[in-house]
């Protein structure tokens, strides 16, 4: 998959791994819709790219936002032919000491944005996306989607729905609509604000996005980016080390 002279959606596209994400598809030459909710990380991205980013700000846990955003974006940037859901939340939760009052719409917030969104972005844009001859579609997930850790509930069963999900979109599409690519992303600890001041051995949101991109060019419908491509080999030969150790770290 050639990545030049696409247009690529990414969201989350301001920080992090979506900043490195954009910075990098425009160094191939594509064009970029990039998403987020922060307006100086948006003007930013644009007076630094110029026309090869279009920024669009949006609130992901906004449910009407987000059905209309992706109703109207095809005719906005009919080029559109990827859709990479890499925004995500992380709240650290403990349902033992937390107030289930004051945690209710933190966690619904969390499930909007790093599942409720995917789906609709993914699902969405299918009709689109059919009539092209070659799209994909990538979705950001997490070695905690395969072992979680106790302190953010939430996101780890989120990423887990995520991974379940694209699976079985995957399926859907080489059946009925093959030049559609589905790919899953598959990441270890990553160094940004989310996770500042957490775990060891954590890897750079530039280093993440060139391994995604790689995958992406290769059409890897898993793509495993640093350590977390240990992880299937450990959870078939040894699960209950990888769960401790995913627990632990």
């Amino acid at each position: 998959m050639k990545l030049s002279g696409r247009t690529v959606l990414v969201t989350g596209g301001t920080r992090g791994i979506g900043l490195a994400l954009t910075r990098r598809l425009v160094g191939l030459g594509a064009r970029v819709v990039a998403v987020g909710r922060d307006p100086g990380g948006l003007a930013g991205l644009t007076a630094a790219f110029g026309d090869r980013v279009s920024a669009e700000a949006l609130d992901l846990s906004d449910h009407s936002a987000v059905d209309a955003f992706t109703d109207g974006l095809p005719d906005r940037h009919p080029g559109l032919s990827v859709v990479v859901n890499n925004a995500g939340v992380q709240n650290l939760t403990d349902f033992l000491t937390g107030d289930p009052a004051d945690l209710r719409p933190l966690l619904r917030r969390e499930l909007a944005v790093n599942l409720d969104a995917v789906i609709t972005l993914s699902t969405g844009f299918l009709p689109h996306l059919r009539g092209l001859p070659s799209a994909a579609i990538v979705n950001i997930s997490s070695g905690l989607a395969v072992a979680p850790k106790p302190s953010a509930p939430v996101y780890c069963a989120a990423k887990s729905a995520v991974r379940t999900f694209t699976r079985a979109l995957r399926y859907q599409c080489e059946d009925t609509a093959p030049g559609i690519r589905v790919m899953d992303a598959i990441l270890p600890l990553v160094d940004t604000d989310m996770t500042a001041g957490r775990g060891r051995g954590k890897i750079s949101p530039d280093e993440t996005a060139r391994a995604v991109i790689a995958g992406m060019e290769r059409e890897r419908s898993e793509i495993y980016v640093g350590k977390a491509g240990l992880l299937p080999a450990l959870m078939r030969i040894a699960p209950s080390v990888g769960y401790r150790a995913l627990r632990h770290g």
